[in-house]
């Protein structure tokens, strides 16, 4: 990489930190640190859902699909766009009523109104360890992608390592010290440095340094070209493995919090939806489908990265690269800041209602500095990002999709229930993938998962019904 472009990245490391420094001189309590507030317009808090979910892994995974699928692979992100209007619709205005009646700071604050104490601890710690194993994989994904580029000549120390290194300590230093302020307004930052370097940057230099589109149609399959080009079955597993975290997800409650309102709340979510699909979709997938033209024979996750390293023009190459840690650092802060909540708030809050507001910040920050380096720990003994975020994911969703649906729309609510069916779920899914199950009709193993927490919830209802 030439000089400029690592004089880029150093601009845009400085400027990440520095939100989080200002907004360490603003936040006063827990209810900055946490939920800003609650006073952050639709706009950001749009843009900062649409970085938390696109993230590292869909922005580089998308330049996959692109690269082997072509076109088809943008309806990955379509099921982000269902997730979030959906989500706008059923959920959000639901769920902020209720915030403001209740004050609700996290997610297991509302299983505890609906349920009880006990299925809320557990909704913690099944959500603040996805949400660590999140952070973890997304420090991961910024560390390998750093050591593919921006330190592949570091010659001292392994540069993997050197990479995760750097990748942790600007990730947990600006979220220890900004809070959830600092992640949703450096998300709204980081969503349009993303976006504006793919679509006017990346995008159009690496189209004419291939040639322009005769040459591109000429190196692609035809099938490419088409929305047909997946399977159907994809669809569904994309469907399961996406949608249903637009109604668990801590990170996206957190937004929920963070809004004034019910109608800034759902509007926010409305915006997020619109810029998964079709914006960030189809740039994603194009980007991709130019890197096989580039590297027919590359690996289709690595031939994005070379193509912006080895085609771009220098300083061009340094902000689109910048734009993908973007994606990977927007994702990891909002993780963190969950996965802190959830420990802090639903798990250890009972042992420090003495503290008063200025302890309370700084026992919020230690915990986050130490939640923090064990994501870092995580990140440097996993080698694969995929293995480790989908993990996290399946994780979280089959034990607690299936009774906080019943908690919104349901009357049939049993605290014993929901915790059988959390247990279950969850249990399901673990064995499923640790012992790599084939499963019929290659189906996840997430759908199982939630199955089985389902049955489990209504047998359990039917009996503590019938026979206590």
């Amino acid at each position: 990489m030439h000089a400029i472009d690592f004089f880029v990245f150093a601009i845009y490391f400085f400027g990440i930190l520095s939100v989080g420094f200002y907004f360490y001189k603003k936040n006063s309590n827990k209810e900055d640190f946490y939920v800003g507030g609650r006073k952050i317009g639709p706009w950001h808090v749009g843009l900062s859902i649409a970085a938390t979910d696109v993230g590292g892994g869909f922005s580089i995974g998308l330049g996959g699909l692109g690269f082997t699928m072509g076109l088809a692979g943008s309806w990955l992100l379509f099921t982000g766009l269902v997730g979030a209007w959906m989500s706008a619709v059923l959920v959000v205005p639901r769920h902020k009523r209720l915030d403001m009646q209740h004050g609700l700071l996290t997610f297991p604050d509302f299983l505890k109104l609906k349920y009880n104490g006990q299925v809320a601890t557990w909704a913690a710690v099944i959500s603040g360890i996805g949400y660590l194993g999140f952070t973890a994989g997304q420090i991961l994904a910024g560390g390998k992608l750093a050591a593919g580029s921006v330190f592949a000549q570091v010659s001292w120390t392994d540069p993997l390592l050197f990479s995760l290194v750097v990748m942790a300590l600007v990730v947990v230093v600006y979220t220890v010290l900004g809070g959830i302020k600092a992640v949703i307004y450096t998300d709204t930052v980081q969503w349009i440095v993303l976006l504006s370097g793919l679509l006017f940057l990346g995008f159009p230099f690496a189209y004419v340094q291939l040639g322009g589109w005769q040459a591109i149609a000429d190196a692609l399959p035809a099938s490419h070209f088409s929305l047909g080009n997946v399977a159907p079955i994809t669809i569904v597993n994309w469907s399961f493995s996406i949608v249903p975290i637009w109604f668990i997800a801590m990170t996206l409650y957190q937004r929920v919090y963070a809004s004034p309102d019910v109608e800034r709340a759902k509007r926010a979510f409305f915006i997020a939806g619109f810029f998964e699909y079709p914006m960030m979709a189809f740039v994603g997938v194009g980007l991709g489908m130019l890197a096989r033209v580039a590297f027919p024979e590359s690996d289709p996750e690595i031939a994005l990265p070379r193509l912006l390293t080895e085609v771009l023009p220098a300083g061009v190459a340094g902000f689109v690269l910048a734009a993908y840690f973007s994606a990977v650092m927007s994702t990891a802060d909002s993780c963190l800041i969950a996965s802190s909540g959830n420990f802090l708030h639903d798990l250890l809050a009972k042992y420090i209602r003495h503290l008063d507001d200025k302890q309370w910040m700084l026992f919020s920050q230690v915990i986050t500095l130490i939640l923090g380096s064990v994501a870092f720990l995580l990140a440097s003994y996993f080698t694969s990002v995929l293995s480790l975020v989908l993990h996290s994911y399946s994780f979280m969703v089959s034990g607690l999709l299936v009774p906080t649906l019943i908690a919104y729309f349901s009357r049939f609510t049993s605290s014993r229930a929901a915790m059988v069916s959390m247990l279950g779920g969850d249990t399901t899914t673990s064995v499923l993938i640790f012992y790599a199950v084939e499963l019929p009709l290659g189906l996840e193993a997430t759908i199982f998962g939630i199955a089985s927490s389902l049955f489990l919830y209504v047998s359990t209802y039917l009996i503590e019904k019938r026979y206590v």
